[in-house]
């Protein structure tokens, strides 16, 4: 189930039945606000809702007031090791900070929780199976699901204890299987937000794959409030995978959702040609629509009368438009894109 507890980051609500909303993270050096800026703008563009960068250095959190200033989307800010770079984070404004407690001091978790407190900030405590504490590791030889979810119990109770409890939960591993599982249990365990991602997922392709299974899987279980999809690839890339998981789910309003055939020797149009275009001209479009082309009248005629726009190839070179349930036009292949954009944007 969604998580009961709802947080806010900025202007964006997690959990409690919002919906579900999109994570990335810049590549840029942090310092270089223009470049930085220019990320999140492009990011924004695709489809982002929250946006997060690395801090590593004082340099790096003295130029986030500008990072802010340039965003349209709340900004998080990913610390590691040096507690003192969260504290300067929450002082600047951003409006989350993610950490990973396993490689803190409990006096840094104390001071960071102080500066979150005083200033509205939220936090995300990021379980990594790379670095789960030593002491629990030992116990289990391994970065197993249950060792994920053991170290996020122990650190939700360091906040809690605190008197803390404006915060989400991600435990995340490279490895699909231990991630899922980990959500899993921590979903009967806690009632906070989840976000999740699948790790060091890889180069787009693959990476992809990856995102898909173990992100779909554990939303189709209705878990998870927050999703990330992690490639070694283009920041846009990272957006529009994610966006294409939530489309395929019935989770994202206001979507264009596009079904095309594989194509076959019974295929009369160029199917494969149109599709792609459109896939790409009505990627970030906050429309609510459903475009059907379909390559004969297989299964033609049925898609075509259950979508917004419909379009099958009834004979060589040829195909007739639908509009929702009713046939509007016949064209020939080359007029095809042409008049579905002009549609679309009607709509």
């Amino acid at each position: 189930m969604p998580s009961k507890k709802q947080i806010s980051v900025g202007s964006v609500k997690i959990g409690g039945g919002a919906p579900i909303s999109i994570q990335s993270m810049t590549n840029t050096n942090t310092e270089d606000v223009e470049a930085t800026s220019a990320q999140i703008r492009l990011a924004t563009n695709a489809g982002c809702d929250l946006i997060r960068v690395s801090c590593p250095t004082s340099e790096s959190t003295a130029v986030l007031k500008k990072i802010l200033k340039n965003s349209k989307i709340p900004v998080i800010a990913d610390i590691h090791f040096n507690y003192k770079r969260a504290i300067e984070a929450i002082k600047s404004g951003v409006h989350c900070v993610r950490i990973n407690p396993g490689n803190m001091s409990k006096i840094g978790i104390m001071e960071i929780v102080k500066a979150a407190k005083d200033h509205g900030g939220s936090i995300r405590i990021g379980i990594n199976s790379g670095s789960i504490e030593k002491s629990i590791l030992s116990r289990y030889k391994e970065p197993s699901a249950e060792a994920m979810v053991e170290s996020a119990i122990l650190n939700c109770k360091k906040l809690e204890d605190l008197g803390f409890f404006n915060f989400k939960v991600s435990a995340k591993s490279s490895d699909v299987r231990a991630s899922v599982m980990a959500c899993r249990q921590l979903s009967k365990l806690i009632d906070y937000p989840l976000h999740l991602g699948i790790t060091e997922s890889g180069a787009l392709f693959p990476g992809t794959i990856k995102s898909a299974i173990g992100i779909g899987s554990l939303l189709l279980d209705g878990i998870g409030d927050t999703i990330r999809v992690s490639l070694s690839s283009n920041i846009t890339n990272e957006i529009k995978a994610a966006r294409q998981i939530l489309k395929s789910l019935s989770l994202l309003d206001n979507c264009i959702n596009i079904v095309s055939c594989p194509t076959c020797s019974r295929t009369l149009i160029s199917i494969i040609n149109i599709s792609e275009k459109l896939e790409d001209y009505c990627e970030s479009m906050k429309k609510r629509l459903k475009i059907s082309i379909l390559g004969c009248g297989v299964n033609g005629v049925g898609e075509a009368m259950n979508s917004d726009i419909g379009v099958f190839g009834f004979q060589k070179g040829m195909a007739k438009i639908y509009l929702r349930g009713m046939e509007y036009r016949i064209v020939k292949d080359s007029e095809i894109l042409k008049l579905v954009k002009c549609l679309i944007d009607e709509f």
